[in-house]
């Protein structure tokens, strides 16, 4: 490689380094606490009781939406939600005063799945793992904020790569993993720097490309909405919004898991609110395998009649979004991964912090390297002035002698 590629390369490394570096720290370390979600909020919880139904029959769907909006009159229903891997016998429901109310508005129940009982009823505030969770995805700026967490993770990817262009020409004439201990605080850092920066590059590429890949979610969502929910409610164009009693909503997820029998479902979007229809149920479902469970296909229940309406898979990029996270949190290992997570996480925030030293030194070597040379250039002109004022008397002398 020419002397002016390696230099080029070296440019484009550090200015997208230095432009990405601080927001990249900022991710890793509130990505550390994220990867271990799941373990925080058990520790952070109180252990919830399911008590069973007292006569055996458990209730349905349809008592349970009931008793939670018994429980906060005058909201509309938003979202039920089920986790049975991790919450069993629990439907989490989302109202609000209208299910065009933004997120901050929401209410929160936590339902007693078997008895239509109310277990909890948290406040809607901002928590330590959903500050660390909102900064990480969007600095509390919501979609450009997200949307500029993508360029920076797109700057560290072109980082990613010059630096394994530089790699090869900088190490050639050394062993792999070698650090020069013996040498000054600078090469030591670099060559930690260098390591470091070559045995997390699978992890830091995988991570930073799935990141990138989240941040569009939003406009993936309204894409989406614009163009094949539209489809298959364009029956439905000109009717009202679908209010007052609703179908029951037992019978829609029935229909639905009818039409995707080796599905379950996880969530549902009552009608008017983001990720339904004004005028159906969207019920989403997700397989039962590790990895279909990552992927929802959503079902269309008329909220009115009960009468099914479509059922179709989400296009491939928000397939791509959905298959993405995992990757992105690493919680698709179990324990063992997020602690390899947690391993490279670290690593790469000591990548951060001494490419940060590097410049610095770097900056502060330049700095020292130039007040030395005006220093001796100073030295050297007084000097010449001194050789110039004898030179002058001795012609001044030699003139008086004349």
């Amino acid at each position: 490689m020419k002397a002016t590629t390696i230099k080029n390369w070296f440019h484009i490394h550090k200015w997208t380094s230095l432009i990405s570096t601080i927001f990249l720290l900022m991710l890793c370390i509130t990505g550390l606490p994220l990867i271990f979600t799941e373990e925080i909020d058990h520790m952070l919880e109180d252990d919830i009781e399911i008590a069973a139904p007292a006569n055996g029959e458990e209730a349905s769907v349809d008592m349970v939406i009931k008793a939670g909006m018994d429980h906060l009159p005058g909201n509309e229903m938003k979202y039920a939600f089920w986790d049975e891997k991790h919450h069993p016998g629990q439907v989490f429901l989302t109202m609000a005063d209208s299910s065009e109310a933004p997120i901050e508005a929401d209410h929160y129940l936590t339902m007693n799945a078997k008895t239509a009982t109310v277990l909890e009823n948290p406040p809607n505030e901002m928590t330590f793992m959903l500050l660390m969770y909102y900064l990480h995805v969007e600095m509390l700026a919501g979609i450009p904020g997200k949307l500029f967490l993508g360029l920076m993770g797109t700057l560290f990817f072109v980082a990613i790569i010059s630096g394994v262009v530089l790699y090869g020409p900088i190490m050639k004439k050394y062993d792999f993993g070698m650090i020069r201990a013996q040498k000054s605080k600078r090469l030591k850092w670099l060559d930690l720097h260098n390591l470091l920066g070559i045995v997390t590059l699978v992890w830091a590429s995988v991570v930073g490309l799935t990141g990138v890949i989240n941040t569009l979610a939003d406009p993936a969502i309204q894409l989406w909405r614009a163009n094949d929910l539209a489809e298959m409610v364009a029956d439905y164009k000109d009717q009202p919004k679908a209010k007052g009693e609703l179908a029951s909503l037992d019978d829609a997820i029935a229909k639905a898991e009818e039409a995707a029998p080796d599905m379950e479902v996880s969530f549902v979007a009552f009608p008017g609110t983001l990720y339904s229809s004004s005028h159906h149920y969207a019920i989403y479902l997700i397989g039962n395998t590790p990895l279909t469970s990552r992927i929802i296909k959503p079902a269309l229940i008329d909220a009115k009649t009960g009468e099914f309406t479509a059922i179709r898979d989400l296009p491939w990029y928000l397939k791509t979004i959905l298959i993405s996270q995992p990757f992105h949190f690493g919680d698709y290992g179990g324990l063992p991964m997020k602690i390899l997570w947690t391993i490279f996480d670290l690593a790469t925030i000591v990548v951060l912090i001494s490419g940060l030293y590097l410049w610095f030194a770097r900056r502060k070597a330049k700095s020292e390297q130039l007040a030395r040379l005006v220093k001796n250039a100073e030295y050297l002109s007084a000097a010449q002035e001194k050789e110039d004022e004898f030179e002058n008397e001795k012609e001044a002398l030699k003139q008086d002698g004349n």
